[in-house]
């Protein structure tokens, strides 16, 4: 009995983050368009500029969380830990910081709404109209 509700809760778990839909949001007055290598650029520290000039400032997710996982494989095209091994290289060698770390949507919410030059990620279904989705 235990192993089945065990087994039906795993189910509903992994069921829920295979539907997670994670996009990318910015504050609502930013009228760039971005397509998913500027992003890319922006999250690996390589572009610190939005296309109009203005500072990028990247906020990503605590590593543990389902909605990082799959930003750095969907997005980034490398696993969490490769991306970590890329950061902590970058670290070591005084090339690079990098970006601020929050542990939920509602953060990354607060945050890019507001600061226009705040860039994040979260899962489609926590959107609110105090975020703009960038369509990749």
């Amino acid at each position: 009995m235990y192993k089945k509700m065990l087994a039906s809760a795993l189910l509903l778990f992994f069921a829920q983050f295979a539907l997670a839909e994670i996009v990318v949001v910015v504050h609502p007055s930013n009228a760039d368009s971005l397509d998913s290598k500027m992003v890319q650029r922006i999250f690996l520290g390589k572009e610190k500029k939005f296309p109009n000039g203005s500072e990028t400032v990247p906020v990503n997710q605590s590593p543990e969380s389902n909605v990082r996982q799959g930003f750095d494989q969907d997005v980034l095209g490398r696993s969490s830990s490769q991306v970590s091994a890329y950061w902590s290289k970058l670290v070591f060698t005084g090339k690079g910081v990098p970006p601020k770390e929050v542990s939920t949507d509602a953060e990354v919410i607060e945050l890019v709404s507001q600061n226009p030059s705040v860039i994040g990620y979260i899962d489609r279904a926590s959107a609110t109209d105090a975020v703009k989705i960038v369509e990749l």
